[in-house]
């Protein structure tokens, strides 16, 4: 994590960023120095911080304050952080980033399909925080229908109402399950969609321990869009978790 303080806008010119009606994100985090970090720099970028130290804090908060995103480490002194994230979805589906020095495959994907909209592992760099959250916000539920999406990446176009995809202005022929699994990746860009949600969506509730199948298509779909799985520009690997849709943030 780059947290050089001396990097930082002072306390008050970050202050003077933050307004009456900027995004509200609840920091829950035991760590005084992590939340001074994020909070500096959230409000720096225009943010509206809010934070808790323990989790029975953050679930008060949450229901108190009701933010638009909520950052939540999984390391509490009162409860783990997946008590706290299950407590939270009972009443809320308010997007949740998990940011934890937890680094292992179980933990994000028990995150993940707990709720997480994402999960990010300590050390982190504020632009990717930044970027997951500005992406986690436009998931809020702004009306816009699947049907209505068009994603755009450099010379890649996808059309969710036509159902049509291009690169470089030539039309790509996708197999029906290829294009499944880009339009889920697309309707949750910049987001990580695991291997379980997306064998669910894509091949039902009955396949998801069939990864093999998803690798494969997975691959084709890569070939087909040009995109080197060595240095992606399109479809990121989370190594154990599952897949997530690069946007230009």
């Amino acid at each position: 994590m780059t947290n050089n303080e001396n990097d930082l806008p002072p306390d008050n010119d970050a202050d003077e960023l933050a307004r009456g009606d900027a995004d509200k994100i609840l920091i829950v985090d035991d760590e005084p120095q992590i939340r001074k970090f994020l909070r500096i720099s959230l409000t720096a970028h225009g943010y509206d911080v809010v934070e808790a130290a323990t989790g029975a804090e953050g679930v008060s908060q949450a229901a108190g304050e009701k933010p638009d995103l909520i950052i939540l480490d999984l390391g509490l002194p009162d409860f783990d952080g997946h008590q706290v994230l299950a407590k939270i979805r009972e009443r809320s589906q308010t997007p949740v980033i998990v940011l934890s020095v937890r680094a292992g495959e179980v933990e994000k994907v028990r995150a993940l399909d707990g709720g997480a909209e994402d999960y990010l592992t300590k050390p982190f760099g504020i632009g990717e925080l930044l970027a997951r959250i500005r992406a986690a916000l436009r998931k809020r539920g702004d009306g816009v229908e699947p049907r209505d999406i068009v994603f755009r990446k450099g010379d890649l176009i996808a059309d969710l109402g036509h159902r049509r995809v291009t690169l470089r202005g030539d039309e790509v022929k996708l197999s029906r399950k290829e294009y499944d699994i880009l339009k889920l990746l697309v309707v949750n860009a910049g987001r990580v969609v695991t291997h379980q949600q997306i064998l669910s969506e894509v091949w039902g509730p009955n396949h998801l321990e069939d990864t093999h199948y998803l690798r494969i298509h997975v691959g084709h779909l890569r070939q087909k869009l040009d995109d080197d799985p060595a240095s992606p520009t399109y479809i990121l690997t989370e190594p154990g978790v599952g897949y997530r849709l690069a946007t230009d943030d």
